[in-house]
């Protein structure tokens, strides 16, 4: 039986891209937008699979997660309710290579079928252009994010993350754990304790028994690397029709 349909005013919808739709692309859109539960731990996308849908998150984030050969998993990108992730289903018909995991509690979440977005997405219009624009936005935080592990510190890379999650989430408290936090950042969770531990002495942070709080924000920000500036720069730009300054996602 189908789920619930998405609002009926671009303007209602809490996902950025749908939102700046204009009515009429909207209104047909709608008809191939279903919501489902999107829950903590829930993969979307799995890798060898082919990709069936699209997900336009409206609130939480989306870890996209590369998979090493001994089975690790590496985030190379979040996604919140500025974007959607599964686009790659629109330039071939090959499985995917990577792993997509729900890691905040994505409510609502608004998912269409491959089948759909590519007939949307075959019109060239204002939807093509926002998706086409975000997964643009998307590789370049890839490639933000491959830099970024490989001259940047471990306390820089947390509390980059921290920020990214804190944006999308819109929350100051939220759950993590160090052996999430470890397969992010591709270190080991003792690591993850000591650098927690630096940013919590420092008055940036409060963690304990996988919950974690952002106390400081300006000083998690200037205890980030540029990356976070970067990418949120990236995606704001991609998910709105005019450029301006960054803000949170």
């Amino acid at each position: 039986m189908p789920g619930p349909s998405a609002p009926l005013a671009p303007r209602d919808n809490p996902n950025r891209l749908l939102a700046f739709l204009p009515r009429e692309d909207y209104a047909r859109i709608r008809k191939s937008l279903e919501i489902v539960p999107a829950t903590v731990k829930e993969i979307l996308h799995k890798p060898g699979e082919m990709i069936e849908h699209l997900y336009f998150p409206g609130s939480g984030f989306c870890s996209v997660l590369a998979v090493l050969e001994d089975g690790r998993l590496i985030e190379v990108a979040t996604v919140g309710r500025e974007g959607v992730v599964g686009t790659a289903a629109v330039l071939d018909a090959t499985p995917a290579t990577h792993v997509t995991m729900v890691q905040a509690h994505i409510d609502p979440c608004f998912r269409m079928s491959v089948a759909a977005y590519r007939a949307e997405a075959d019109r060239r219009g204002a939807f093509y252009e926002l998706t086409a624009r975000f997964t643009q936005a998307l590789v370049g935080s890839v490639m933000q994010s491959a830099a970024c592990n490989a001259v940047h510190t471990v306390e820089q890379r947390l509390a980059r993350w921290l920020l990214m999650a804190h944006d999308r989430v819109e929350k100051d408290s939220f759950d993590l754990t160090q052996e999430f936090a470890a397969m992010m950042l591709g270190v080991t969770r003792p690591t993850v304790s000591l650098v927690a531990a630096t940013l919590q002495k420092a008055g940036l942070i409060t963690y304990r028994r996988g919950r974690v709080a952002v106390v400081d924000r300006a000083g998690l920000e200037d205890a980030s690397c540029e990356c976070y500036r970067t990418v949120t720069a990236l995606v704001n730009r991609a998910s709105s029709r005019a450029s301006g300054p960054a803000r949170r996602p």
